[in-house]
């Protein structure tokens, strides 16, 4: 049993010590708890609940704390994916939810399972998730200052159980000032994917990761035969090609853990109940 977890770029924000001690802290709590969670849960049900605590937690960009869009509204993606299965549901553009990954997860048992704008709040609403804003006083001020922060910011998590199944779930609250309507990767499998395989949830410039294929180019790799590492290292040199901003993190069937990223410096954490590693 593994996971690890991820938070976006440190660059996103405020670069302060004192931001980088919080974000080390609030990953390696989050990735503590989840862990726990796994004892006597799936992967699946794992990466929800840990994807839920990155949303609630406003240092990053999802859930509590998104970024506001160009017509000052907030809208955000997530998706989740099982690896047994090799299912994936997740939603686009919705509003007003606290927490858009568990949103996704209740689209599994729905034939129609990627759902968007009015649509996905609609079923939030009819399922009984609570009109929640999302909005906190950093995001309003650096909207009314037009501030742009990169579009760097999404969170994600990727876990194995003690059967040896793996999922993913991926979050955002988009980059900020973007065009309404604009597609994030986080609910493609562009940004998240995972099969029997490997699993894989990738954070960075969404249009850099649809047009990379990331998550789903390395899950191929692994399936066809490459070790994690080596799928990563061939899936970021392709994206130097297009000078990409992404990093991702991952785990395969037999327990390796990996994470990359183009630019520094991705934020993550990850545990396998004995040892942590949490980004410097």
């Amino acid at each position: 049993m593994k996971i690890i977890i991820h938070g976006g770029f440190f660059s996103e924000s405020s670069q302060s010590n004192e931001v980088k001690l919080a974000k080390q802290n609030s990953l390696k709590d989050i990735a503590k708890k989840s862990y726990e969670f796994l004892q006597d849960n799936s992967a699946f049900d794992t990466v929800a609940y840990a994807v839920s605590l990155l949303e609630d937690d406003e240092l990053y960009n999802a859930g509590i704390g998104s970024q506001i869009q160009s017509d000052g509204v907030i809208r955000m993606s997530a998706a989740i994916m099982n690896g047994e299965t090799q299912k994936m549901s997740g939603v686009i553009n919705i509003e007003n939810v606290k927490n858009p990954v568990l949103v996704a997860k209740e689209l599994m048992k729905e034939d129609d399972r990627v759902l968007g704008g009015t649509g996905a709040k609609q079923y939030a609403n009819h399922h009984g998730f609570e009109n929640f804003s999302t909005e906190i006083p950093q995001r309003r001020k650096e909207y009314e200052e037009k501030l742009k922060t990169g579009g760097k910011g999404t969170v994600g998590a990727v876990a194995i159980d003690k059967q040896g199944k793996l999922a993913v779930a991926t979050s955002t609250g988009g980059k900020g000032f973007e065009i309404p309507g604009r597609i994030s990767d986080s609910a493609t499998v562009a940004g998240n994917f995972a099969n029997k395989f490997c699993a894989v949830s990738c954070t960075g410039v969404g249009e850099d990761i649809v047009s990379n294929a990331t998550a789903a180019k390395i899950v191929t790799r692994v399936t066809d035969g490459l070790t994690l590492k080596n799928a990563f290292d061939r899936t970021f040199e392709e994206l130097k090609e297009i000078d990409g901003f992404a990093g991702a993190i991952g785990i395969d069937s037999e327990g390796n853990i990996f994470h990359h990223d183009s630019y520094p410096t991705m934020v993550f954490a990850s545990f396998d109940g004995v040892d942590f590693e949490v980004f410097e």
